[in-house]
């Protein structure tokens, strides 16, 4: 494979995560309260590898959107740290955006079992 298309695939590769990062980053805090190291943890547990410098303009975005909040809980180890949780606002978003998100995977999918 010549190095042209092995850029394209790997450009293509990360636009496509890029596009669900806010969506990913909801998913992993519906649950429960994170910590942001604990959000990329997760984040990473399922190969959507985030890096600090990503996740924290995510967070903001999110938070000024309404869709998220945070606690500050002190820490034995350091100073307080920030856990995120999910508005009720970022419940309904979440639940727009798994039902887009389904009905588009079921597009993509019945396009790739047509090719």
């Amino acid at each position: 494979m010549s190095k042209d298309l092995e850029n394209y695939i790997e450009n293509a590769k990360a636009q496509m995560r890029k596009g669900v990062l806010e969506f990913s980053v909801l998913l992993s805090i519906a649950g429960e309260e994170l910590y942001s190291s604990d959000i990329l943890t997760r984040l990473k547990g399922f190969d959507l590898l985030v890096v600090e410098g990503t996740l924290y303009p995510i967070l903001s975005r999110l938070k000024e959107s309404g869709m998220v909040s945070y606690n500050w809980v002190e820490s034995k180890e350091g100073p307080p740290r920030k856990y995120y949780k999910l508005t009720d606002k970022g419940r309904g978003v979440l639940g727009k955006l798994t039902d887009s998100y389904q009905d588009l995977g079921k597009s993509i999918n019945s396009l790739i079992r047509q090719s």
